[in-house]
């Protein structure tokens, strides 16, 4: 969705308001983590100050993603608040602030590297091997534990 903003550039008007809901395509996720995005709520407005456009906004939304260790599928909230220059997304000749391109450069920010909601990892082990938390890597179990020992003392 392109937002027009020929009565802000002319002066016509102090700000204009961008507060709706939208739902981003498909077509923007598909080849990422998210499994599926909620429709976005964003609160905010465009103004100009010293002939530069600004934004200042709120956006939340809830993302579906795969759960890094039990892959299952897991809600992700997010809330960005954004309060910068728009120089990129609005083509100043057109006066057009494309809405859709906005959203997606700061929620793709959003997306964790790596997510879990797994608090027991006992149930995660094989033949051989068992997935360890951080607090069992570094206590006495460790069998590099002496090893690492000595290369301290050095």
């Amino acid at each position: 969705m392109e937002i027009d903003l020929s009565l802000l550039h002319s002066k016509t008007i102090l700000e204009v308001d961008i507060s709706n809901t939208y739902i981003i395509p498909k077509i923007y996720y598909q080849n990422t983590d998210i499994i599926s995005l909620s429709s976005i709520v964003v609160a905010g407005k465009v103004y100009q100050k010293e002939d530069e456009d600004y934004i200042n906004c709120n956006i939340k939304g809830t993302m579906l993603l795969a759960d890094s260790i039990s892959l299952e599928e897991v809600k992700y909230p997010f809330s960005i608040k954004y309060d910068d220059i728009i120089e990129e997304n609005c083509k100043k000749k057109q006066n057009i602030l494309d809405i859709f391109q906005f959203l997606w450069e700061n929620i793709v920010l959003e997306i964790p590297l790596q997510f879990t909601k797994v608090k027991d990892l006992s149930k995660f082990h094989g033949d051989g091997w068992k997935l360890l938390s951080e607090d069992e890597l570094h206590t006495a179990n460790n069998p590099f534990s002496e090893l690492l020992k000595d290369f301290k003392e050095e």
